[in-house]
């Protein structure tokens, strides 16, 4: 217990050391006047790595007792609790009130993952979306793919689209489909590379429901960006984003 609790204090103290101080004024000045006295606990969360990914989501197609009753004497509990408009009760996420993080699985080429690591309100998109066994569903920025696997969870489309324009995050998204989904399923789901912004017009009235995480200005990695110069320009860059985002959900 002393050596796990050692490493993990190291890790924080480097993860700490890290991040990138042009970034965090950045946010200060933006975040205080946007968000107020609600700054200081973003503000952990972003500065905490071992905040971001500390759900895990359950995968039905590898499901497994053992896991389940691990994350119980670990302390994790289910993340939805009591009445909600739509909760299917294959959709399992746990999560616990202290901060840390289950440890990642790799991928393995034809074996299918046990849970996906995720922040739990990334279910929450998928939870309002309300998917229907037989509707059409795209997700239209998919990648890394953790709510198409979530919408998954829930649901069986009878057609499922799953976008991602950026060539190395499809590569990702096709890789997190393979670890999660099992055949014949898994063929049933379509996967391209194509500009979001385009579908809407190549392929008028074809899904029931549209999943849009636009690209975003994933602060939290920026954040611990070595490189200043590159952080700087990214600065530039995302105050352009809410451009792309508006055209994607147009």
């Amino acid at each position: 217990f002393l050596l796990s609790l050692k490493l993990e204090n190291k890790t924080k103290g480097r993860l700490q050391k890290q991040i990138c101080q042009v970034v965090l004024d950045h946010f200060e000045k933006q975040y205080t006047t946007e968000l107020g006295d609600t700054w200081t606990s973003v503000r952990d969360v972003l500065t905490h790595p071992l905040c971001w990914q500390y759900a895990v989501l359950l995968n039905k197609f590898s499901q497994s007792a053992e896991l389940e009753n691990t994350l119980r004497v670990k302390g994790y509990h289910p993340a939805f609790q009591g009445p909600l408009p739509y909760l299917p009760a294959s959709l399992k996420c746990y999560i616990r009130r202290t901060p840390g993080r289950f440890p990642a699985q790799k991928h393995q080429a034809g074996k299918l993952k046990e849970y996906y690591l995720l922040n739990a309100a990334s279910l929450l998109p998928v939870l309002a979306l309300e998917v229907k066994d037989g509707e059409g569903v795209l997700d239209l920025c998919a990648a890394p793919g953790g709510k198409s696997v979530a919408v998954l969870q829930c649901a069986y489309p009878g057609n499922f689209h799953c976008n991602e324009y950026d060539d190395l995050r499809s590569r990702w998204l096709k890789q997190t489909i393979e670890s999660f989904i099992p055949d014949p399923l898994i063929n049933l789901i379509t996967v391209s590379k194509m500009d979001g912004r385009q579908i809407g017009n190549l392929k008028p009235e074809l899904y029931d429901k549209v999943l849009v995480d636009a690209p975003c200005s994933n602060d939290r990695s920026w954040l611990f960006s070595s490189d200043i110069q590159q952080a700087t320009l990214r600065l530039i860059q995302r105050k352009e984003l809410s451009s792309l985002q508006f055209q994607l959900l147009r």
